[in-house]
């Protein structure tokens, strides 16, 4: 091959890798759709209407305490109390659905937002590691819920609220979940947030240099704290949603969406040493996940083999969407 032309495929190769590091989105969609091409290449017939609705529902959850979750990690921190925080918030609601659907909802959402202002204080305030104050966090609500599920035992077993049912499984016309709105409200709150506010602006600063914010005299701290407790009540939140859509509270319900929520976020472009990334990608990041889970389901793979390829295509996912933007953290 001449050397003029292959400067031109390098030039135009060059020139690919600036639109995608422009437009880092394109290569997540372009995931997406070869994983739905997959499913319709593995089952033909299953795309359709009513798998777009079902497949939006399941990744309501996890798109929701992805939103949580990426505001946390942009300002370089985790939150491994999420999964804790949406079983604890679904499992108060269910239980509490007999004095009323009102009290349940709220008891269930004051869960969320008192689980963050703890996590929230540790790390704001008592300067504990992220990682090590949200662990911790996860582990108390796990043995408290315990206690909790046992002194409302004798209420009888835990019923969803009609409100919760309708807002996690109820579909508008048949086709459309309600969920979905509820998704798209809070991701555009987030979207905008984080692009047109001083807070979204402040959490992209404290997650990239917190020395110099101080400095400057921002409030790193109450930053911190606010997007803590944010992400607590987003947890309770997409709890709710979850209790609603599968219609049954038990005491691990959320913990399989722990690593997935850290997942979506890393798969969707946020570093995790804070200060870049958004919220766009966490959401298709969630779509991404759960079609994947679907591929394994219509494979019919072992659960043990499930996890090992879940994680290894996780991996590899992240790998290509960093190599394909040049984005090295």
């Amino acid at each position: 091959m001449s050397a003029p032309a292959t400067g031109l495929r390098q030039g135009r190769w060059v020139a690919f890798q600036g639109m995608l590091r422009d437009r880092p989105s394109l290569v997540l969609v372009g995931v997406l759709l070869l994983l739905v091409l997959a499913i319709g290449v593995i089952r033909p017939g299953t795309i359709g209407p009513s798998w777009v609705a079902n497949t939006i529902l399941f990744a309501a959850p996890l798109g929701i305490v992805a939103a949580g979750q990426t505001l946390v990690m942009l300002t370089a921190g985790i939150d491994l109390s999420v999964a804790a925080t949406m079983t604890a918030a679904a499992y108060v609601a269910a239980s509490q659905s007999y004095f009323g659907s009102a009290r349940a909802v709220l008891l269930a959402l004051a869960v969320g937002l008192v689980v963050g202002l703890v996590n929230g204080l540790g790390v704001a305030v008592f300067r504990v590691q992220p990682l090590i104050m949200t662990l911790g966090t996860g582990l108390v609500i796990s043995g408290g819920l315990l206690v909790y599920s046992l002194n409302v035992s004798h209420q009888g077993p835990p019923a969803v609220p009609d409100i919760v049912r309708y807002v996690g499984a109820g579909k508008l016309l048949g086709i459309v979940p309600v969920s979905a709105f509820l998704w798209a409200a809070i991701a555009t709150i987030v979207i905008v947030g984080l692009r047109q506010t001083g807070y979204g602006r402040l959490i992209f600063a404290v997650g990239d240099n917190p020395i110099a914010c101080r400095l400057a005299g921002v409030r790193a701290w109450l930053v911190l704290l606010v997007t803590y407790v944010i992400c607590g009540f987003l947890s309770g939140v997409a709890g709710l949603v979850l209790v609603g859509a599968i219609n049954a509270a038990d005491l691990s319900l959320g913990d399989v969406y722990l690593l997935p929520s850290v997942a979506a976020v890393v798969i969707g472009g946020t570093s995790i040493y804070g200060g870049n990334g958004g919220y766009a990608g966490s959401l298709l990041g969630a779509l991404i996940l759960t079609v994947l889970s679907s591929v394994f389901t219509l494979l019919d793979a072992p659960d043990p083999l499930k996890q090992i390829l879940y994680g290894a295509i996780v991996v590899l996912l992240a790998a290509l969407y960093v190599r394909t933007t040049g984005d090295d953290g």
